[in-house]
């Protein structure tokens, strides 16, 4: 039978009625090692990571993987296995990064709030460059580097007030928004930066949001952001890069249609050398459209229970594992593993929570669903921000992890004890 692959998946398939990641079929893999269950593809990683190359090839670029999406150690070294940098934003992403085997040269340091034993951290380590954010951040910055006889490579992070178009929890370009600095302000401060005895400005960096589906605000950042390194050179400041951030969407239902990251950068590089600036090192941050695609979370079938106002779908994952619908009231789409024959009873419209004491926790509402006890459901797109964000609530141990390749399916992450989530607690004498 010719596989269905589930659209916007092309790694995930049912063959003869059973769901597969790559040649790995997910209810065997569910048997194994229980549920909840992160499953990933690597090959949907890496065909992800093609795309951007694709678009850059032949330029001097540098794509550093955004890890907060998903830190997990075995997902780093995929992508540091086939050239990436990372993109961090904090002291502990640092150390996954060394863990991991990636190249510490190739990290950018971003977030509002570096504090100074986390800039002396990665000064020590030898970072590629710190995108900092404000303009006291660049004071401290240059303090810690000459109490350390060091210059820190610095790039700042504009913002450049352009409407990314999506939720406003991830959109970080506009003048409200706490990243970066003023558009407005920008010239300024990188004199500034460029007086500064510990600091070497190597760049300019900007990002709008993540979950972008639409090209125009890359275009628009795009054209504010080249207007700023005209007026930035002709004040005698040459930047060696331009950093344009990431935020590029994946498509979590059918109504998401994101460009492709090789069509998008098509015309992003069209106006870099229309403006004369095709010979700087271009560098990007992806994160949610590296993973978030390549990821699925399989979870049970706890009970169903039908309601006056509301049938509920009550599964064993739950907002402590895929946090994004009780932050964002995301839309992930969710399939069952196996297409069997109908339950008795016939398909019903179902709320699908967890099992956490908030009201809050559910993971899709209004879903038609023909579903019982025991069986089992694919929430997809799960590959970001779930994981990286999932929490112990309720004393829940944090879920297992598999990275499917091919035919194998690798265990990259133990499922998690209770004894586990009080291990570091003591108790009073």
């Amino acid at each position: 039978m010719t596989p269905s692959i589930l659209p916007g998946h092309p790694y995930f398939a049912y063959r003869d009625g059973a769901l597969f990641a790559e040649d790995v079929q997910i209810s065997e893999v569910a048997r194994a090692h229980g549920t909840p269950l992160f499953v990933y593809s690597k090959t949907a990683m890496l065909s992800a990571l093609a795309a951007y190359q694709r678009g850059f090839a032949g330029r001097d670029a540098q794509i550093c993987y955004a890890m907060k999406a998903n830190s997990s150690l075995a997902v780093l070294q995929v992508f540091a296995r086939a050239g990436c940098g990372f993109d961090i934003v904090s002291g502990g992403e640092l150390e996954r990064v060394q863990r991991a085997g990636g190249d510490v040269k190739k990290v950018i340091f971003s977030g509002v709030g570096k504090t100074r034993a986390e800039m002396h951290q990665a000064l020590a380590a030898g970072i590629g460059c710190f995108n900092v954010e404000s303009e006291a951040e660049l004071d401290v910055l240059s303090e810690v580097a000459v109490a350390m006889k060091l210059r820190a490579p610095v790039s700042i992070r504009v913002n450049p007030n352009v409407d990314p178009k999506t939720h406003p929890y991830i959109s970080t370009g506009l003048k409200g928004s706490k990243f970066g600095v003023a558009h407005e302000d920008a010239p300024r401060i990188y004199r500034h930066a460029a007086s500064l005895p510990g600091l070497r400005v190597i760049g300019i960096d900007c990002h709008i949001g993540s979950q972008i589906t639409e090209t125009t605000p890359y275009l628009d950042a795009m054209d504010r952001m080249l207007d700023l390194v005209a007026s930035i050179e002709a004040a005698g400041i040459a930047l060696d890069h331009i950093d344009f951030g990431g935020g590029l969407g994946i498509n979590y239902s059918t109504d998401d249609m994101p460009p492709e990251a090789d069509e998008l950068w098509r015309q992003l590089l069209a106006k870099v050398d229309a403006r004369g600036y095709g010979d700087k090192k271009l560098m990007i941050e992806p994160g949610r459209s590296l993973i978030g695609n390549a990821g699925i979370c399989i979870t049970e079938v706890l009970y169903t229970k039908p309601g006056e106002q509301k049938n509920f779908c009550i599964i064993d994952a739950a907002m402590n594992d895929l946090p994004r619908p009780a932050m964002y009231q995301a839309f992930h789409a969710i399939v069952p593993t196996t297409l069997a024959p109908p339950h008795e009873a016939a398909a019903l419209m179902y709320d699908v929570v967890g099992p956490v004491c908030e009201s809050g926790d559910w993971i899709g509402r209004d879903r038609m669903l023909d579903v019982g006890a025991g069986d089992l459901l694919a929430v997809m797109s799960a590959g970001a921000y779930c994981m990286s964000m999932a929490s112990n609530y309720n004393t829940r141990g944090r879920a297992a992890e598999i990275l499917v390749d091919g035919a194998s399916a690798h265990v990259i992450r133990l499922r998690e004890t209770a004894a586990a989530t009080f291990q570091n607690e003591q108790l009073l004498p």
